[in-house]
């Protein structure tokens, strides 16, 4: 993992470093030219206007952070860039000018509607009052999250309409700064997590057989790899919860190829796929109660989903059988939306945490109605109490949907109630000492 980390983010700086290490500065005497030029990554202008009163405007927010701790309000402004001598009805370019705000997510409706109209008539002086025309070189806006703002703002610039049009950014340093230390921090970063990686490989001792295996040219076996794929191979018993973990772990990866993002996905995008939110699934949109169970806001998000369904999975389904446990995850994801739309109808809500909290009310059920052996149950019950009261006390701490937590968990123990009188309690080696020994006295009554 140390080795993976020491690799990835020289590259992710790399990525940011190697377009403006590589890219010219173009001079245009007019932005009328810009057509006429090769694409670049900079330009000089020399004669133009900025139409300040036909701009195009689009707010977004969106929430960040390992667990939806920050709540980021932005708002893209287009303005567009005319000739300064010619008079028309086109537009080459736009100046792209963005202002953004990043609260704490735990702040109530009222609050963080405050803080959008503070930043809207703070961006709205801005915008009256500055000319725009002070800056040394303009940057094109790259493929990013900020180049989906600014062309959604220009589908508001009635006058102006060319979406294709590209969007520059001002910039006030001089060109030859404006890769700053990144190309050193390529370097250090990498050196770094190397020296990490290079004092854990002194720490275990040498694997003497492995060594002479590997020096005599025999294939080494990863046990521990072929053991865990065939952990997540679909069986009798443990079947639907691979196939659960599958589809989440697809789509996941369906949304990141598509460039939507890796760390954290945006909650437009979110939306787009099939998140909850109350307003759209009261439209109509019904299918989202749903489909947000297999949605997830980033790879910890993920990660930490899974981890918890592979594990209640492993307990669960060989107890209420396949068609029982699927039905079960869908029944208590839905109970699960739609607390979280009648407690929150204004957030946008992903995850399967509440089917994970609803497996956990079912398990909970079981334990405390005495469905397993008096060993199995205390083994068990204080560490589901634990994960259970753990999870929803940091769900307090905002961020986190608390409301789909607890609507999962009170249908799933509702659900694990009902079904402590139609399962069969499992067979433990007390129990079937007792029916043998129960057996032998019959016969010798009988006898």
């Amino acid at each position: 993992m140390i080795i993976l980390i020491a690799l990835s983010i020289p590259n992710v700086i790399a990525q940011n470093y190697l377009p403006k290490v590589t890219g010219k500065l173009t001079l245009l005497f007019s932005i009328n030219e810009i057509d006429q030029h090769k694409p670049s990554k900079y330009y000089t202008l020399k004669k133009f206007n900025i139409d300040k009163n036909n701009i195009g405007v689009n707010t977004s927010v969106e929430v960040s952070g390992r667990n939806n701790e920050n709540f980021n309000i932005y708002i893209f402004v287009v303005l567009p860039i005319i000739d300064k001598d010619v008079k028309n009805d086109e537009c080459k370019a736009f100046l792209g000018v963005k202002y953004s705000k990043h609260i704490s997510n735990r702040l109530t409706p009222a609050e963080k509607q405050e803080n959008y109209e503070t930043l809207l008539s703070t961006s709205q002086y801005d915008v009256e009052h500055n000319s725009f025309n002070e800056f040394r070189y303009l940057e094109q806006v790259g493929n990013s999250s900020d180049k989906d703002g600014y062309k959604a703002a220009i589908l508001h610039c009635i006058k102006y309409d060319r979406s294709t049009a590209p969007v520059l950014i001002a910039r006030k340093e001089p060109f030859e700064d404006r890769l700053g230390n990144q190309s050193n921090w390529i370097f250090i970063s990498f050196g770094i997590l190397s020296i990490i990686w290079l004092i854990m490989v002194l720490i275990p001792k040498i694997d003497r057989p492995a060594l002479r295996a590997f020096e005599s040219g025999t294939p080494i076996k990863n046990d521990d790899l072929i053991e865990f794929l065939r952990f997540l191979q679909p069986k009798n018993g443990f079947y639907l919860t691979p196939i659960l973990v599958f589809i989440n772990i697809l789509l996941f990866l369906t949304m990141v190829i598509s460039g939507l993002g890796f760390i954290n996905f945006a909650t437009t995008d979110l939306l787009t796929w099939g998140a909850n939110f109350g307003p759209f699934v009261k439209n109509g949109e019904w299918w989202r109660l749903i489909t947000n169970t297999f949605l997830h806001g980033g790879i910890m998000h993920i990660l930490t989903n899974m981890i918890g369904l592979i594990f209640l999975g492993f307990i669960l389904e060989m107890r209420l059988g396949k068609i029982r446990f699927l039905l079960s995850y869908l029944f208590t994801g839905i109970m699960a939306s739609l607390a979280s739309i009648w407690w929150n109808p204004s957030i946008v809500s992903v995850g399967a945490s509440g089917a994970i909290f609803g497996l956990s009310g079912i398990f909970l059920a079981l334990l405390v109605s005495k469905f397993y052996d008096e060993n199995f149950t205390k083994s068990f019950l204080i560490g589901t109490l634990i994960f259970i009261g753990y999870n929803l006390f940091y769900g307090l701490t905002g961020g986190i949907d608390n409301a789909a937590h607890i609507g999962g968990l009170i249908s799933g123990f509702i659900l694990g109630l009902i079904f402590r009188f139609t399962l069969e309690k499992p067979v433990t080696k007390k129990t079937r000492k007792k029916r043998v020994l129960k057996k032998e006295i019959t016969a010798e009554t009988s006898l």
